[in-house]
């Protein structure tokens, strides 16, 4: 992600490059890992760019945001290849779901990782995408990041199993993530599919009605409210409207 000016903050054009590469890869044994990292010294991405929000005018455009995200994230996991994320720094947001839908996750010790939205936008993550965290890191810490919009660190990030090692600095994250990438490179190529597939298969295997909820916090007051609170650099003062 090169978007070092906004903290690698995430474009609708970002997501969707995304996807395309991790649908189009090569089939013909010339790439065997995929890392995604973010430059800039400061984060792997801070979320989707706010900005993009303004442009919501009706119910439609809330729904296709989340199906987009549902997207993207479903070509993130269907990618036949193995999927590294390397992060430094604030992995928020949609930059935190990406690196969850990732098959291996490594960082430095200036992680901060989480989705801050009850405190700062007032939207909500897609039932999917918190069935994917909840897999991951369990339900019960899931609602409680989410409840409380704190942010995990390093050291807690490894112990409840978000991440499988800490690195010093990004120097050292960069070159352990393509020593990893070299490593994965080597191992049976249907194996590692088959188990990415079948696992994606199992969490893909309910599927839930979630529009109504989407809508009512993207079509919310409160959602107008946080969205230029945060890009106004003020606190948002929440009505439950």
């Amino acid at each position: 992600f090169n978007r070092p000016q906004a903290r690698n903050a995430l474009t609708f054009g970002m997501y969707n490059r995304l996807a395309a590469v991790c649908s189009n890869v090569p089939n013909d044994g010339s790439v065997k890992t995929i890392v995604i990292s973010g430059a800039g010294g400061k984060a792997f991405a801070a979320g989707t760019d706010m900005t993009q929000f303004r442009a919501f005018e009706n119910e439609q455009d809330a729904l296709d945001y989340e199906n987009r995200i549902d997207e993207v994230l479903d070509a993130v996991e269907r990618c036949p290849l193995p999927t590294v994320a390397a992060i430094h720094g604030a992995c928020t947001g949609g930059g935190g779901s990406i690196a969850a839908a990732c098959d291996i996750r490594i960082a430095t010790i200036r992680l901060k990782f989480g989705f801050p939205i009850a405190r700062t936008l007032g939207d909500c993550l897609a039932a999917g995408n918190l069935t994917g965290l909840s897999e991951l890191i369990g339900a019960g810490r899931v609602r409680e990041l989410i409840f409380t919009a704190r942010l995990i660190e390093a050291d807690e990030a490894c112990a409840v199993g978000l991440v499988t090692e800490i690195l010093p600095d990004e120097d050292s994250l960069l070159a352990r993530a393509a020593e990893l990438a070299h490593q994965l490179g080597e191992m049976a190529p249907l194996t590692l599919r088959a188990t990415k597939e079948a696992m994606r298969r199992n969490r893909a295997a309910v599927k839930v009605d979630d529009s109504d909820l989407i809508l009512s916090c993207y079509m919310s007051d409160d959602f107008r409210t946080g969205m230029e609170a945060f890009l106004n650099k003020r606190k948002p003062k929440w009505s439950g409207r």
